[in-house]
């Protein structure tokens, strides 16, 4: 099952140089779990502006393996998320699925 992850920027610790010093240690990570994510990407302030945090969509087994997932990130072990929301999610429309599921 789909989980995502919205993962908002700690504001009291200095995320742009946490990503900075974590961010090839995190594309590493990224690529071994290639094969368990949906799609995945920054969050930013406004197009094209400074990341303020993360979006996950993992596929999971259960909400204890997507946390997992996500604990096991080198930006999440660093520090950088301050709030982190992780719910069941159903893709049910869109062009990213082809249509509809109803």
């Amino acid at each position: 099952m789909p989980y995502i992850a919205v993962c908002e920027d700690d504001p009291t610790v200095d995320s742009v140089a946490l990503r900075s010093r974590e961010k090839d240690a995190h594309f590493a990570y990224i690529e071994t779990i290639l094969d368990r994510l949906l799609v995945a990407g920054p969050l930013a302030d406004v197009p094209g502006g400074e990341h303020i945090g993360s979006l996950f969509v993992y596929a999971a087994d259960s909400e204890a393996d997507a946390r997992q997932l996500l604990e096991n990130d080198p930006y999440y072990r660093a520090g950088i998320y301050g709030q982190v929301r992780l719910a069941p999610f159903v893709p049910a429309a869109g062009q990213w699925i082809g249509g509809t599921i109803w």
